[in-house]
């Protein structure tokens, strides 16, 4: 499958504000959007005026990136989103949380989503009991998430545990960090989504 595999260090430095996309070297110095606070390019420090389609694009590839998604997949989740009852972009946003690879992510069972991502791949979680090797899988209240028994003694996961305090977890997961854990206790509410993302653009964009 078609994925970016350049510089995720650049894709920060172009929306102008951190997303997190490395894990914990986005918490340190060595941050390259910490060294360079503009957009990469020969005209990085240029600031001009930026048009209203500009703004909605901006946030959407901002989404697209946070989320490590391309846009046909992307465009799918907006359209399931406009077909569900209640406010478009908070359901879209919804979505994209409910995802395995996010949710493992937010779990504090992987130091970033790419890394979730990779190991979602490489089947290492279980879902209900059943591996489930698909990122795009969509969790549901209730859904029982693991790291397979064989894996906790892998070298990344010791590292993932030790990890766990600095990351944290949020209010509508519930995670044993002992036994690297967790259950999806609800659908999270918008005010728990603490994405830098202003959805309402995106919904403008698609709209048009």
């Amino acid at each position: 499958m078609a994925r970016y595999r350049g510089s995720v260090c650049r894709l920060c430095r172009r929306e102008g504000e951190k997303l997190f996309l490395k894990g914990d070297r986005c918490y340190k110095d060595k941050c390259a959007f910490v060294k360079h606070p503009y957009p990469p390019g020969e005209q990085g420090e240029y600031k001009g005026k930026i048009s209203e389609y500009g703004l909605q694009l901006r946030e959407k590839q901002k989404a697209r990136r946070i989320y490590g998604i391309l846009e046909r997949q992307f465009r799918k989740y907006f359209e399931e989103a406009d077909r569900r009852k209640g406010v478009t972009g908070e359901i879209l946003l919804q979505i994209l949380e409910s995802r395995l690879d996010n949710t493992v992510y937010r779990m504090g069972l992987a130091r970033s989503r790419a890394e979730a991502r990779h190991l979602v791949r490489h089947g290492h979680y279980l879902v209900n009991g059943r591996k489930v090797d698909i990122p795009s899988y969509l969790t549901r209240a209730g859904d029982e998430i693991e790291v397979k028994e064989k894996s906790k003694g892998k070298e990344v996961f010791k590292q993932i545990r030790e990890s766990l305090e600095q990351q944290g977890t949020v209010d509508w997961l519930d995670v044993d960090e002992e036994e690297l854990k967790g259950k999806v206790i609800r659908v999270p509410a918008r005010e728990e989504i603490d994405a830098p993302i202003a959805e309402h653009f995106i919904v403008e964009l698609y709209s048009k």
